[in-house]
């Protein structure tokens, strides 16, 4: 039986419909994507889902006693409530219910999600980066035990590492899940199906993501030409009509009625929306050398974040940054383009370099000015590519129409102001782009665009990314942060990184020993003697204890790696990294002697079983 139905819902806000007579149906276990372009209402169709947003038209079923959480795509400012208090609010829905029945067991979910979270229950909101508040929405989203869970752009603030944790999270949930996302590998990996919201209408697409790709691009062919062969009878009919006055006066009068309803059927096709034209306006070559850093050392409190950082970025070098949140990234950008200087070594710039810096926090937006008057600093022209435009007709090329381009910034939604600050970067001339985060909140379809524009950009590029199919598709080699001011450089994106990092660091199982030659001392037998029972037992608890370990180090590692890690008290600092030291060293102690009681297990059956 299906969970929930939408039986040809409508919902308009002004004088364009978000969706027209939509059905939807979502069955149990169902990981359903929901896509479209930014504005087309999927934020609000899943508040009609939820029901928190009452449709125009239409019928919405639940099944009895349904419970839906929703992780909203807004992450919640400073708060004084703890994580603990936050999470345990998403049974407030519940609590009438609980109170009837398991409100034991309920309750008793509020600490399981925070252990497997790893969130940090005493901790108060305000003091949690992005992504841990964003992880604390997911655990008060998942602590109801939803039968669906909704979820709208559950990748922002978060970090690859987080977002693959999210992945592997949402592949055990036992429920249905309708999500929205633009990021494209964390859609291949989950969705079982494509629902695409388009200009109002709801098509559902059974599949995969690339299957997806394929059937839409088919049906998107189809119906163009079906449009096109409309248009052309229309122009026929149009031409008779238009004729001398002796065929005016003998004309059909079924003809002419028939060519009205064309005309009616022409206008009730809605218009696909605009595509996005992106255009850099490129500047002259730079020199061969870009950058060019030496010994270069960044610390804050005491803190390092770069360390002896050394590096020649070259003419046409494409370079991804990648790394967790609070890990760098940022810090190293600054350095780079000379923001912020180095405590320590040097950077210098080569010949003829021109930066076109897009910022991850939009703090070269004005909130109170005009989206006009953002572009070029309240002119009405922009010049790019050597052709001076007006500015409304070049916002026009990134979806802004004359009202939204007279309009404050503060009014725009997170799409419309990262749209918004690629139009006034690709406005300025420039040979090296650099782009933090510049893939959030933006809709496939633009992403994509962006994509091939700054794969065909023909500077140099420095980009910092958690889209790890953006990173694949555009950079060339890709600088690790590795924590505590280490930087790695692998060849490559994303896919490359994974494996030269794993040949790098070794299986994370210790894989069993080859076969050694016979010990010269004649003490071949020493390695097949039997493990005592005190040494059987304490080889069988290895395993737990090594996991143990392992994760108690992970743990660290996060702590250790956020933004907000630095903001604690010094002795609690160095606590932290003297414990993940001290683990590397207990867990190589631990590893070694698990190798010598396999060896020496595996020595002593082989012996048996030749005598």
């Amino acid at each position: 039986m299906a969970l929930l139905t939408l039986d040809s819902v409508s919902l308009a806000f002004g004088h364009l419909p978000l969706f027209e007579d939509a059905s939807l149906r979502i069955e149990p276990g169902e990981r359903i994507c929901l896509i479209g372009r930014n504005g087309s209402g999927k934020s609000t169709l899943l508040r009609v889902v939820s029901g928190e947003q009452r449709p125009d038209g239409g019928s919405v079923w639940r099944a009895p006693g349904l419970r839906i959480s929703r992780l909203d795509q807004e992450v919640p400012g400073a708060a004084d409530r703890t994580v603990f208090d936050e999470v345990a609010s998403g049974l407030a829905p519940l609590r009438q219910q609980i109170e009837e029945r398991d409100a034991w067991r309920l309750e008793q979910n509020v600490g399981m999600v925070l252990s497997k979270l790893s969130l940090p229950a005493d901790r108060p909101l305000r003091e949690l980066s992005g992504g841990w508040r964003r992880r604390t929405l997911l655990g008060k989203a998942l602590v109801s035990e939803p039968d669906l869970l909704l979820l709208d752009e559950p990748t922002n603030h978060l970090d690859i590492d987080a977002i693959r944790w999210l992945e592997e999270s949402l592949r055990d949930f036992a429920g249905a899940l309708l999500f929205v996302t633009h990021d494209r590998a964390f859609l291949s990996a989950l969705a079982t199906r494509i629902v695409d919201l388009d200009r109002g209408t709801l098509t559902s697409w059974p599949g995969s993501y690339s299957s997806y790709l394929e059937k839409k691009a088919a049906a998107e062919e189809a119906n163009a030409r079906a449009l096109e062969r409309l248009d052309r009878k229309l122009e026929k009919e149009e031409a008779w009509l238009r004729q001398g006055v002796k065929a005016r006066r003998t004309r059909n009068e079924g003809r002419v009625r028939a060519l009205l309803a064309l005309r009616a059927e022409r206008a009730r096709q809605r218009t696909a929306g605009g595509d996005v034209r992106f255009t850099i306006d490129a500047a002259e070559s730079s020199g061969r050398l870009v950058f060019e850093a030496e010994g270069v050392s960044k610390s804050y409190g005491g803190i390092p974040i770069v360390q002896g950082y050394t590096q020649r970025i070259m003419r046409g070098d494409r370079i991804g940054l990648i790394g967790p949140n609070g890990s760098g990234k940022t810090t190293l950008l600054k350095l780079l383009v000379g923001e912020i200087p180095p405590d320590a070594g040097t950077i210098r710039h080569g010949a003829r370099v021109q930066i076109a810096y897009f910022d991850q926090q939009r703090e070269q937006l004005d909130p109170e000015r005009s989206v006009a008057d953002s572009i070029n600093d309240g002119n009405d022209t922009v010049v790019v590519n050597g052709q001076s435009r007006h500015v409304v007709g070049y916002l026009a090329d990134f979806l802004f129409p004359r009202e939204r381009a007279v309009s404050p910034v503060k009014s725009l939604s997170g799409g419309e102001r990262n749209r918004l600050m690629l139009a006034r970067l690709f406005a300025r001339p420039a040979n090296v782009l650099v782009m933090d985060e510049p893939t959030n909140d933006l809709d496939i379809e633009t992403l994509e665009l962006l994509e091939e524009l700054v794969a065909d950009f023909p500077g140099t590029v420095l980009l910092v990314s958690h889209d790890r199919a953006f990173l694949d598709n555009i950079v060339t080699s890709t600088l690790a942060f590795e924590g505590r001011g280490r930087i790695q450089e692998y060849v490559g994106g994303w896919q490359d990184y994974l494996r030269q990092s794993a040949a790098a660091q070794g299986p994370a199982i210790a894989p069993k020993p080859s076969p050694k030659p016979p010990a010269r001392d004649g003490s071949a037998n020493k390695t097949a003697r039997k493990l005592s029972f005190k040494e059987q037992r304490e080889f069988d608890a290895l395993p737990a204890r090594i996991e143990a370990l392992e994760a108690e180090q992970q743990r660290l590692r996060h702590e250790s790696e956020s933004a907000d890690f630095y903001k604690e008290r010094a002795d609690h600092i160095r606590t932290v990294l003297a414990r993940i030291d001290q683990i590397s060293h207990e867990l190589e102690g631990l590893l070694a002697r698990w190798l010598e009681f396999d060896e020496r297990s595996r020595g002593a059956t082989s012996s048996r079983k030749n005598s």
